[in-house]
């Protein structure tokens, strides 16, 4: 039987659910630059609007998120991201991780720890930010505290966002995982050996 040169990575559900929190990830980090950098303000201006669409975008985030859960295979991969399994622990110490010495399946350690670090960021960041806009539900001292972690919180959560589209950029296949839904078999055998042994379904 022929091998087929290329696997399904994501499908749309999958793509579509990434793509929507991507963009409104990205709304929020630049309205959020502009309403915290005195000079992007100044330039900008129309302050009220730009907050309006900070706040709404940053409510919106978990709807693509929940959604989602529409389809089998976005559970799926849940399901594969929030289980941390032994190898997962060896790819993490391993120096020869990128050379296949350690079997990986569909994600590997450092993107099942970027999804569980993006998920608990935009739990927090949610949180904090509702305390923060509805002001008569909740105490000062309250409104004092979620503003602090809220701040902090924002600044991790997008650098983590400038790491992620960093190793995005440097690996073309996977973008295109992302994109087309498809990568060549060669690239999974490299990058994801054990998730191509699942035989995953045809394009």
């Amino acid at each position: 039987m022929t091998q087929r040169a290329e696997l399904a990575r994501f499908g749309r559900v999958e793509r579509y659910v990434h793509w929507a929190v991507g963009i409104l990830v990205i709304v929020c980090i630049v309205t959020a630059a502009i309403l915290y950098i005195g000079s992007l303000a100044v330039l900008v201006g129309h302050r009220p609007i730009v907050e309006f669409v900070h706040v709404w975008s940053g409510f919106l985030l978990p709807v693509p998120l929940i959604a989602g859960a529409i389809s089998r295979g976005y559970r799926r991969d849940m399901a594969r991201l929030n289980r941390f399994v032994d190898d997962d622990w060896k790819w993490l110490r391993s120096k020869a991780r990128r050379l296949g010495a350690v079997g990986v399946g569909k994600f590997n350690a450092g993107q099942k720890l970027n999804g569980a670090l993006s998920g608990g960021s935009i739990l927090v960041l949610l949180l904090t930010g509702a305390v923060m806009y509805f002001q008569n539900w909740s105490p000062l001292n309250w409104r004092i505290g979620a503003t602090f972690v809220h701040d902090w919180f924002a600044l991790g959560f997008g650098l983590l966002v400038v790491g992620h589209i960093t190793y995005a950029w440097r690996d073309a296949e996977a973008m295109r995982g992302m994109t087309e839904g498809v990568v060549t078999r060669e690239w999974a055998q490299r990058e994801h050996p054990e998730w191509v042994d699942e035989d995953p379904p045809a394009a």
